[in-house]
């Protein structure tokens, strides 16, 4: 799986790269401190999961998440809880609230891991 972490806070992208790395399936972690940064990112590189914080300079991480390309999945990890609802609207697989385990990122790992497994929508 590759992941994309959007955080403005580098000891957050650190911790979250720190915990994604422990799994086999993650084969690759970047990183963007902003969202011009992460759009960036996105047009070059095919990711299959966001995480994305809700506060960041040049854009939130909900303006972000309505702007990701339909093949990847989408989760937030923020210290703001008011924002569950809107996320979830925007197609949000889950909502990791900081500060947050291991163990509440396996599942939410988890999570992601059904999603991809679906066979894709066939065309209308």
């Amino acid at each position: 799986m590759r992941v994309l972490v959007v955080d403005d806070e580098p000891a957050a992208r650190a911790k979250l790269r720190r915990l994604l790395h422990a799994h086999a399936d993650v084969s690759e972690v970047a990183e963007a401190a902003d969202a011009p940064a992460a759009l960036a990112a996105l047009a070059r590189q095919g990711f299959e999961l966001a995480i994305l914080d809700i506060e960041m300079p040049g854009g939130s991480g909900l303006q972000l998440a309505a702007q990701l390309p339909t093949r990847c999945r989408c989760v937030f990890s923020t210290a703001y809880g008011e924002h569950a609802l809107q996320a979830f609207e925007l197609g949000a697989l889950d909502y990791l609230l900081k500060p947050y385990t291991a163990e509440r990122l396996a599942a939410t790992l988890d999570r992601v891991r059904a999603q991809l497994a679906l066979p894709a929508p066939a065309p209308t």
